[in-house]
């Protein structure tokens, strides 16, 4: 049975720094690739960073290059979103996904997904 358990989400200032893990089971991060998302209410869930399955290359949201970075500890066989820099419109419930995309920021690309963890950016 895959689980996907995310972490790390709070309340921060802008500027402000968060570190979202993603701790899965089931299923080896070393095999799947990682999207992570963000949705707020009355807005379709988007991809703001994901990690290719097979190269591990990476692809980010415009608004979130140089500040967010995708990561996989093999190891702990889990995932993480490195957040900088944040901003009131970062603020959303971010959920963490495993799958084998073609389209590496698409939300159908995905199989399996976490619970999802509230990131608010407010001073």
């Amino acid at each position: 049975q895959v689980q996907l358990v995310e972490s790390g989400g709070g309340l921060v200032q802008p500027g402000e720094s968060l570190r979202l893990s993603c701790k899965a089971s089931g299923l080896s991060w070393g095999t799947y690739g990682v999207g992570w998302f963000r949705q707020v209410p009355g807005k379709a869930r988007e991809g703001v960073a994901c990690a290719h399955p097979t190269d591990g290359s990476t692809l980010y949201k415009n608004s979130v290059k140089g500040r967010f970075t995708v990561s996989r500890d093999f190891g702990e066989n889990t995932a993480y979103l490195q957040m900088s820099d944040l901003r009131v419109e970062d603020a959303a419930v971010y959920y963490c996904a495993a799958g084998f995309p073609t389209i590496c920021l698409l939300p159908a690309e995905y199989d399996f997904w976490g619970q999802g963890t509230q990131v608010t950016v407010s001073s």
